[in-house]
């Protein structure tokens, strides 16, 4: 593995984490500091933590799906990148948002 390269890749992603974190609280902390609307500035929060919520559950399926994908590569023993092996490991992409959506469909 080419660590050199992964290092700065995962600097910058650590880096627009960090980013995308401050301005998200500070969006809130305006929201808050407004003195709008108290029900209106609850549903914007409550909004943003179901949201927060159905992605990490959609992270989940889709990783899971994946991994699947990945298993049904290893136990066929399949060495080579070939169409084959992306068809299987993109379909399992596919299955995983798929089950997000109708598991989401159904929390709603």
């Amino acid at each position: 593995m080419n660590f050199e390269l992964l290092i700065p890749v995962s600097l910058f992603a650590c880096i627009a984490y960090s980013i995308k974190a401050v301005v998200d609280a500070r969006v809130r902390k305006q929201l808050v500091a407004s003195n709008g609307d108290p029900s209106l500035v609850r549903s914007i929060l409550e909004g943003d933590e179901t949201s927060r919520r159905l992605a990490s559950l959609r992270w989940g399926i889709t990783l899971v799906a994946l991994a699947l994908g990945f298993g049904i590569v290893e136990a066929r023993g399949w060495q080579d990148i070939t169409p084959g092996v992306i068809a299987v490991l993109v379909g399992a992409l596919g299955l995983g948002n798929l089950a997000f959506f109708a598991v989401s469909r159904r929390l709603r």
